[in-house]
């Protein structure tokens, strides 16, 4: 149950969902937009849209990547992690390391080379971001990026498991 101090800090809301539909609609045309960019950049480079799916993982994660983290983030089965695995290092995107401490333990780590290729590609979707957030001063685009983080952290909660 949303408090009155909280609604009165979030601003003014639409009590007939119009606003969750709209954030709804929105999200999922971003979604799409992002999704036509992958899917062109895979098959220029051998991969699938699921390889292209891990390769931002590997390029945004905040701790070492394991294929463990890629099949939770992900929801895939351990054997299909492999294969995108597999695809992502014959096509020079990933190279597999072995822990120093524990030789069972594989990290992935986003090939130097590759980061060029992946900019080029996504240097208009870069772009289109930037020309959007001119349009916003420094204080909403601080509470754009507080939404995203909050909408992920929650989205996380309700990540389902592979099959």
């Amino acid at each position: 149950m949303v408090t009155s101090e909280e609604r009165g800090r979030r601003g003014p809301r639409q009590e007939d969902g119009a606003d969750l539909q709209a954030f709804a609609v929105q999200l999922r045309r971003v979604n799409g937009e992002v999704n036509r960019t992958m899917h062109a950049f895979a098959p220029e480079h051998g991969l699938h849209a699921t390889d292209v799916q891990a390769l931002s993982l590997v390029l945004d994660a905040e701790c070492p990547v394991t294929p463990g983290l890629l099949r939770e983030r992900l929801g895939l089965t351990s054997g299909a992690v492999s294969a995108c695995l597999d695809r992502l290092e014959r096509a020079g995107h990933i190279r597999r390391l072995r822990d120093d401490a524990d030789r069972r333990v594989v990290r992935i780590q986003y090939a130097a080379g590759a980061r060029a290729a992946a900019r080029t590609h996504f240097r208009p979707l870069a772009e289109a971001t930037e020309r959007a957030r001119n349009r916003f001063s420094e204080d909403e685009l601080a509470v754009v990026l507080r939404f995203l983080t909050a909408l992920n952290e929650e989205l996380a909660e309700v990540r389902t498991e592979p099959r």
